[in-house]
């Protein structure tokens, strides 16, 4: 089990509540990424809905007093209340295609008492890969190494 040590209480609260209301979501970026002990550090949690409009969504927001708050022109779709506030929504995913199709590649990592679908390593490089950013870039090389060591402890 992965030692959770990138979460407060707060955020695994969040991810709790929408892995019990069943909401198809999958944790992505370089949150996924230290989740599969890459040396890795970000500001953020990305969050990838198959469904924003999901009733299912709004049920786990109401429970940890959070809201969604929609896209409004050039602001992109966000989260309110503290326990979400370091949660991006997603909406596009460079170099992966469809959610339905990725959420099949998805791996489940522990986070104590349940599991949350986490990007698996391989497509998050292919991703950052594809987006072709500076600080992309600048991660691919450790990101790579971890999953050297990943393939071959498995081995």
């Amino acid at each position: 089990m992965v030692k959770n040590l990138i979460f407060t209480k707060n955020e695994v609260r969040f991810l709790r509540e929408l892995v019990r209301c069943k909401v198809n979501f999958m944790i992505i970026g370089l949150s996924a990424a230290a989740l599969q002990r890459a040396p890795v550090v970000t500001q953020d949690i990305d969050l990838w809905f198959e469904d924003l409009a999901d009733p299912r969504l709004a049920k786990a927001l109401k429970k940890v007093k959070a809201i969604y708050i929609a896209p409004m022109g050039n602001n992109p779709p966000m989260f309110a209340g503290d326990d979400v506030e370091l949660f991006d929504i997603v909406t596009h995913v460079h170099g992966l295609g469809e959610y339905a199709k990725v959420k099949k590649q998805a791996i489940k990592i522990s986070l104590g008492d349940f599991k949350v679908p986490v990007l698996p390593l391989e497509l998050i490089i292919k991703s950052k890969k594809a987006a072709g950013r500076t600080k992309d870039k600048l991660v691919l090389p450790v990101l790579k190494d971890v999953l050297k060591t990943i393939k071959s402890e498995k081995q």
